[in-house]
């Protein structure tokens, strides 16, 4: 079959499609295509949060204002109250800002044609720099700059083992600056990836359909109707991945905020 013949290079056009590449300027100094999505991402969720507050009244009215409410809510119940503790009233806003941020940007890479800020590892890595900064702020706050580095081995563990302890926590805390930029890195970017792969073979079937129409190539284009309901399946599923892995990224943040910040680790 023809179509399959072609589909290694396509499928190799694909990933290189997901390459930095510059739009404006160069790589060194410029905006690719990521970081021009990125600031659309950025100027969406502004606008999304200034609509918000401006028809925010007692009563919410409206599917927008019950919408945003809605996931606002989310955030501060099962994120914030749910894993921070004590302290949630401080770092809601942080979250919340994470959350949305991230769930835009994911979304936004959903538009045919569109590429997710959060599909760069450079973004990621920037996010994720922001969560580590920020609990690591909080947790020398709490506990003072030698308070905080004490407190990475568990108390009650005796020497040398608390030494030994203490590297392995100091790695675990710079590992989870990797996962974090990582895991949502490869996960949106597999994601589409996967996508595309199903919608370049729901169009290598049609296609010989309009070059060289024949009932046996009409009948084998009748297999991109199965490519394209995969499509369809995977895309429903990726809408759901962009809000899970936004959720994932906060929750963890979170978890890494009210670690920092216990008296006990």
């Amino acid at each position: 079959m023809d179509a399959l013949t072609k589909l290694p290079g396509e499928i190799s056009q694909l990933v290189s499609e997901f390459s930095s590449t510059p739009v404006v300027g160069n790589l060194d100094v410029g905006l690719t295509q990521y970081s021009f999505w990125l600031l659309v991402s950025a100027a969406v969720f502004v606008i999304i949060v200034a609509v918000f507050l401006k028809k925010q009244t007692l009563v919410p009215k409206g599917v927008f204002v019950n919408g945003v409410e809605s996931i606002v809510e989310y955030v501060e119940n099962d994120v914030a109250k749910g894993v921070v503790g004590s302290t949630w009233r401080h770092h809601f806003p942080f979250l919340a800002t994470l959350f949305l941020f991230i769930l835009v940007n994911n979304f936004i890479g959903l538009i045919p044609g569109a590429k997710p800020g959060t599909g760069a590892i450079g973004c990621t890595a920037a996010v994720a720099l922001i969560s580590f900064v920020y609990f690591i702020y909080f947790g020398v706050k709490k506990h003072g700059v030698w308070g905080y580095i004490k407190s990475l081995a568990p108390a009650g563990v005796g020497f040398p083992m608390n030494l030994l302890v203490w590297v392995i926590e100091l790695l675990s805390l710079i590992l989870r600056l990797v996962t974090l930029a990582v895991r949502l890195f490869c996960n949106m970017f597999a994601g589409h990836v996967v996508m595309g792969s199903f919608a370049i073979l729901a169009s290598l079937f049609i296609e010989p359909v309009f070059t060289h129409f024949s009932l046996v190539v009409a009948g084998w284009s009748l297999t991109s109707i199965g490519w394209l309901a995969i499509l369809l399946i995977i895309y429903a599923v990726e809408l759901i991945v962009a809000f899970v892995q936004a959720y994932v990224f906060t929750v963890l943040s979170a978890v890494y905020i009210q670690i920092a910040e216990a008296d006990e680790h």
